[in-house]
């Protein structure tokens, strides 16, 4: 299995210097992530729709993508067990909620057993605690 933060997934949607080589690694295989990722990442497109490094045009193209992307994806929807992971994930690690609640999400995914599994994302913080949990990171 392998799990993508939504820091890794807002590449697949928004032209970054990291798309070409999220975009390939996306064709590798499902994409697992928590069922509140999109919302992470219509905040990131609509944050650079206001600040004007995305066009009119580009944000309805991203959104559009993120569409299509979401209906390709497997969203882990558990509340609660997901809920249970983070509130430990913030007494251990220094994480923001958004990102203990995807660490969460992966530990429901990986069935507790990461070192089995594949984390994917470009939050420096977020990848440093994955990594401690026992993921293997992508990229490293």
């Amino acid at each position: 299995m392998r799990y993508w933060d939504a820091s890794a997934l807002v590449p697949l949607v928004v032209a970054e210097e990291r798309s070409k080589a999220l975009r390939q690694l996306a064709r590798g295989g499902d994409i697992v992530t928590w069922s509140l990722s999109s919302v992470e990442i219509t905040s990131a497109i609509e944050h650079r729709a206001r600040e004007g490094a995305l066009s009119p045009i580009h944000r309805q193209t991203a959104l559009h993508n993120l569409a299509e992307l979401r209906d390709s994806w497997t969203e882990i929807t558990g509340l609660a067990p997901v809920s249970e992971r983070a509130c430990r994930l913030l007494a251990v690690h220094a994480l923001r909620a958004a990102d203990a609640l995807q660490l969460g999400a992966a530990l429901v995914a990986a069935g507790e057993r990461p070192q089995l599994h594949e984390f994917v994302c470009t939050d420096e913080r977020l990848c440093h605690a994955a990594g401690r949990e026992g993921f293997r990171l992508i990229p490293k």
